[in-house]
This record gives structure tokens, C-alpha cells and sequence, in this order.
């Protein structure tokens, strides 16, 4: 099974054609962020169960995450339930919260051989049992890897984030650990659940949609922004590779001017 699931020599050639479709590898992003839109809107094309296109958006990322890996990328996060997604069909959101342990159990061996870690932003305790079981399970087995950290998005709201920050920091000041002097973007910045990351260099959106959806609003100040009309589900390793090429293009210049 292992072996079918990972071939160190066709990686090898993979990551090496991959490379060649990339402008400058000097200028990849470190750290890639991306809203996974449209899976419903993908199975109501094809006449399916929007859970048909939720679980073919986890071949996605099973696809999206080896891509990633073999070109270099350092952090991969991946919005993959909201806060506010509790609002769908009941059926729908049990069916998502039980992607997680199949997508984990089938995918972990692969991981390990590719000494990627799972990570997780988002309020875990919220999440039902097997969901969290899984995510901690997996965080847990790979926690000693040191290779492409993939962090999922779960149950999580970037409002709620800054909200329960500002709280932590108002009961440090208040208990004398902080003062008020002390509290900067810095400070903020080690109370949010993205403390150990660094803040995303590029984001994609897919499905057509022109919004963060309170997705990672402080951490994205100075991110390049890509969206596409692709459905998740359609996502592709050229699709990946334009959204690249295009960040590449950019010129960051964080409030500045270029050169400076």
C-alpha cells in the first residue's frame, strides 16, 4: 500500500518537471494560504451530492499538498471549515467533519514519508469527538517532522481569533504582566493561533469569489491575493502553478517603494 501511495523516484522526476514550469524558484512563496471554494457548486454541475464534491475536493488537497511539497513550499494552510459553516444542512456538516480522519488515516503514510507536519488553527474543542481525535492523532505522529508543515483551517474564524486575543491581553495588562506601552503588532501578533507561523506570502481563492470570508484578516495585511474561477475540485497542478507564476510577478513592497 505504501508503495502505491509513494514512489520516491517518481517524485523525484515530478518535483523536477514541476520546477521547470516556475519562473525563478529563488522567489516562491514560504508560506501559501488558500480559501478551498465551490465543491458544491462542482457536484451540482455533475448532478451529485454536494458531499460528492467535498470529497472530491479532498483529493485536491491530497493532490495540492504533494505539489506543494515537491516544489518547496515551507507552510501550506488550508481553509477547510469556518465558524460559520455550522450553518449548512446537518447532513453536510457531519459528512465534513468526517473528512478529516478518512483523509488522515489514508494519506498518513505518505506524510511521514514525506516528514510533512499537521497543524490546526481554529477552536478545536468545538469540533466533535472523531474530528478532533483524528486532528490530534495526526498532529501528534508528525510532530517531530520537519519538512512542509500543512495546516488546516477547522472550525475556525479570524473575528473570533481577534477577539480572544485582545481578551489575553487585556488579562496580562490586568494582571500586571503587560502594560500598555507594551502592546504593539508584535505582542498581537503572539496572541493570535498563528503565533509559530509565518503570515501567508500568497493567498489563492477558488471558485470565482472575491472574499476573505473572515479568513486570516490580520495575518493577510500584506499577502498577494489570487483568485481563479476554478472550482476546488478542478484545481489543478497548472492552476497551482499560475497562481505562482503570478506571485512571482508581483512587486511587494510593504507600504514602501521597490529598492528601499
Amino acid at each position: 500500500m505504501l508503495n502505491k501511495l509513494f514512489n520516491k523516484s517518481k517524485i523525484g522526476k515530478h518535483s523536477m518537471e514541476v520546477k521547470e514550469s516556475l519562473k525563478n524558484d529563488e522567489c516562491l512563496p514560504y508560506h501559501i494560504a488558500i480559501i478551498m471554494d465551490g465543491n458544491g457548486r462542482w457536484a451540482k454541475k455533475r448532478a451529485m451530492p454536494r458531499i460528492a464534491g467535498h470529497h472530491e475536493g479532498m483529493q485536491t488537497v491530497r493532490k495540492i499538498t504533494r505539489i506543494a511539497d515537491d516544489i518547496g513550499i515551507k507552510v501550506l494552510t488550508l481553509y477547510a471549515f469556518s465558524t460559520e459553516n455550522w450553518k449548512r444542512p446537518k447532513s453536510e456538516v457531519e459528512y465534513l467533519m468526517s473528512l478529516p480522519q478518512m483523509f488522515l488515516n489514508s494519506f498518513m503514510p505518505e506524510l511521514m514519508e514525506r516528514n510533512i507536519r499537521v497543524e490546526m488553527i481554529g477552536d478545536k474543542e468545538g469540533l466533535p469527538s472523531n474530528t478532533k481525535s483524528a486532528l490530534n492523532e495526526a498532529m501528534e505522529k508528525t510532530k517531530n517532522n520537519t519538512g512542509l508543515i500543512l495546516n488546516f483551517a477547522m472550525n475556525y474564524g479570524s473575528r473570533a481569533e481577534i477577539v480572544n486575543a485582545m481578551k489575553d491581553i487585556m488579562i496580562e495588562v490586568n494582571n500586571g504582566n503587560l502594560t500598555l506601552e507594551e502592546v504593539d503588532e508584535k505582542t498581537i501578533d503572539q496572541y493570535l493561533l498563528t503565533s509559530k507561523l509565518p503570515e501567508p506570502d500568497l493567498l489563492i481563492r477558488t471558485s470565482g469569489e472575491v472574499r476573505l470570508s473572515n479568513f486570516m484578516l490580520w495575518q493577510l495585511a500584506y499577502t498577494e491575493f489570487w483568485f481563479t474561477d476554478v472550482l476546488w475540485p478542478d484545481f489543478d497542478k497548472e492552476t497551482f502553478m499560475e497562481a505562482i507564476q503570478a506571485y512571482q510577478q508581483r512587486n511587494r513592497r510593504y507600504g514602501g517603494l521597490k529598492g528601499e
